[in-house]
C-alpha cells in the first residue's frame, strides 16, 4: 500500500483538524476516495459510522443512517479530500467525473482521461500495483478486509487479491456499479450490475496470477463506462431496523439515485433477513 508523504502527513492534520476527525480515520478516508479515483469511496472506519459509501454529487449511505449530523461531517471530510486529490497532479485519472442521468433513474459517473505524473501526497509503493500488467490501469479499486480488487471495464476483467494469490476473471456482459464483501469467514467479493448482485465466483476465471494472461484477448468491444451504483451496505439486521431502510430505500428509488431493479434486488435482500 502507498505510503503518505511528508505534504500527505500535513494533509491529513489539517483534515483531521478541520473536520473534526483523528488521523487514523483521515488516512483510511484519503486512500478510500483515492481508489474510487476521487469521485466515489467505500469505506469502513469506527469514527465514519461503521461501513459506508460516498458519490460525489450524489449519495452518501452510512452505518448509522439516521446520524445526519455525523453525515454531514462525513460528507464535507470527502469533498474535501475529493478535491486535495484532485489537486495533485497524476494522482487521479485526468477527466473529470461527469453526472448524467439514465433512462432508468440512476446516476453515472463517468470517468475519461489517462494516467500522468506523480503525486505529492503519496509515495509510490511497487506493492500498490499487485495487478498484472498487461490490465493496464484500473476504472476502480478497492480493499475490503484481506481482498483487494481492481476492475478494467475496457479489457473487461476484475482482479482479485486474496490468500496472496491474484486471479482475474471475465466480467462479460457485466456493467459493474458497485462492489461489496460478504459477511464470515472467507466471504467472497460481490459486486452489482445491470443483473443484480452477483458473486465474483460466478464469472469465468481467466488466470490466476500472471498464467495465461497473455493468451486471452480483449473483449472485442468495450464495456459501456460502469455506472456506479453503490447499494447501501446492510448487515444483520432486526424487524424494526429492516422496515426502516426499507424506507430508507424507497426515498432514493423515487430520488432517482436507485434504479427499479435495483430497489427490487436490495428489498429481497431485506426482506430475506426477517
Amino acid at each position: 500500500m502507498a505510503r503518505l508523504s511528508s505534504q500527505g502527513e500535513a494533509t491529513v492534520d489539517e483534515l483531521a483538524q478541520r473536520h473534526g476527525f483523528s488521523r487514523e480515520a483521515v488516512i483510511h478516508m484519503l486512500f478510500a476516495v483515492r481508489d474510487g479515483n476521487g469521485g466515489m469511496a467505500q469505506f469502513s472506519h469506527p469514527e465514519f459510522g461503521g461501513s459506508g459509501q460516498w458519490m460525489r454529487g450524489g449519495m452518501l449511505m452510512l452505518g448509522d443512517m439516521f446520524n445526519h449530523g455525523l453525515k454531514g461531517r462525513v460528507d464535507a471530510l470527502c469533498h474535501d479530500v475529493a478535491e486535495r486529490l484532485a489537486a495533485q497532479p497524476g494522482l487521479l485519472h485526468t477527466g473529470s467525473f461527469q453526472s448524467q442521468r439514465q433512462s432508468g433513474g440512476a446516476r453515472q459517473y463517468q470517468d475519461t482521461g489517462d494516467m500522468a505524473g506523480t503525486s505529492s501526497l503519496f509515495v509510490a509503493d511497487p506493492d500498490d500495483r499487485w495487478w498484472p500488467a498487461a490490465l493496464g490501469e484500473p476504472d476502480a479499486r478497492g480493499t475490503q478486509n484481506q481482498l483487494r480488487y481492481a476492475y478494467f471495464a475496457g479489457p473487461r476483467r476484475l482482479a482479485v487479491h486474496s490468500n496472496g494469490r491474484v486471479r482475474v476473471y471475465d466480467t462479460g456482459d457485466h456493467r459493474i456499479g458497485g462492489f461489496a464483501q460478504q459477511q464470515g469467514a472467507g466471504g467472497s467479493i460481490t459486486f452489482t450490475s445491470q443483473h443484480g448482485s452477483v458473486d465474483v465466483t460466478r464469472l469465468t476465471l481467466v488466470s490466476t496470477d500472471d498464467a495465461g494472461l497473455a493468451a486471452v484477448p480483449p473483449a472485442s468491444e468495450p464495456a459501456p463506462p460502469p455506472s456506479p451504483s453503490p447499494s447501501p451496505g446492510i448487515s444483520s439486521v432486526g424487524g424494526d431496523d429492516v422496515f426502516a431502510a426499507l424506507e430508507r430505500l424507497g426515498d432514493l428509488k423515487a430520488k432517482g439515485i436507485l434504479t427499479e431493479a435495483e430497489f427490487a434486488a436490495k428489498k429481497a435482500e431485506l426482506l430475506a433477513r426477517l
